[in-house]
């Protein structure tokens, strides 16, 4: 039985968010007993009238797209600032996903998106939704890798529930510069708890040498057809020292598929 039970989703009716709207949708199904909380954040108040229009539009918008689901959304209008407010309600709410849609580098390729600070500010699990990518559901997942034990091996527990759902095949990728023998001996470390945490679903871990990292993923993803990209952070490690999260940012800002950030 999954524990994904509430998945917030950031939505401003944007294209980029009706996108991840549909493909929260898709990803939950008809049977699932997943409550879809939609949040639109104002960085000015909102006034009662205007917060019954916006609950209006958001009912029209779900009958339009015809969506099935075992639980209505609920819809939620707040003022702040985007990121913290949405946060804010992960906690409150006790939401165990946020998704949310990205236009990613489709506008400018030097603005870092509200969805990759989101994912790096985030202590939670998120997946940013790409414009335009397949309303699809992910039966090939692809978890990178690097050299770093993996902090804490309970996050692996929402690509689990995720696998289990979907009956997915979970590879995992390290992409190496140099040595390749440094790589192998961190990963013999991890091998055994990848099998055990991500039981049968765990079908392979390949290891390909590229100098830039997120070149040798996008190949990839595009020669395994993969449906869903997972990283780890590691700008929350505990264990080991913290990055700037500059690969989340790319990954995130160029990915055309979704991209789950376990944390």
């Amino acid at each position: 039985m999954s524990n994904i039970n509430k998945i917030l989703i950031p939505f401003d009716f944007s294209e980029a968010s009706l996108n991840a709207l549909e493909y929260v949708a898709n990803f939950v199904g008809p049977e699932r007993p997943i409550t879809i909380l939609a949040m639109y954040v104002s960085a000015m108040p909102i006034s009662l009238s205007e917060d019954d229009e916006l609950k209006e539009d958001f009912s029209n918008v779900l009958k339009a797209m015809d969506v099935r689901l075992k639980i209505e959304p609920e819809f939620e209008t707040a003022t702040g600032k985007m990121i913290s407010t949405i946060l804010s309600a992960q906690k409150s709410s006790d939401a165990d996903l946020i998704m949310m849609g990205t236009m990613g580098d489709k506008i400018t390729d030097e603005a870092i998106t509200n969805t990759s600070r989101l994912v790096l500010d985030a202590d939670c699990p998120v997946i940013s939704i790409p414009y335009g990518c397949s309303i699809k559901e992910p039966k090939d997942i692809a978890l990178v890798m690097g050299g770093e034990l993996i902090d804490n091996k309970k996050l692996l527990g929402t690509l689990l529930d995720i696998a289990r759902t979907f009956d997915s095949r979970v590879h995992v990728l390290t992409i190496y510069k140099e040595s390749i023998y440094e790589e192998h001996s961190t990963a013999d470390s991890t091998e055994n708890s990848l099998e055990y945490y991500l039981e049968h679903f765990y079908v392979e871990h390949t290891f390909n040498k590229n100098q830039d990292v997120e070149e040798g993923i996008f190949n990839y993803i595009n020669e395994k057809k993969i449906d869903l990209l997972v990283i780890l952070p590691r700008n929350h490690a505990q264990n080991s020292t913290p990055s700037e999260g500059r690969l989340t940012k790319l990954l995130t800002l160029h990915s055309e598929i979704p991209v789950l950030a376990l944390d």
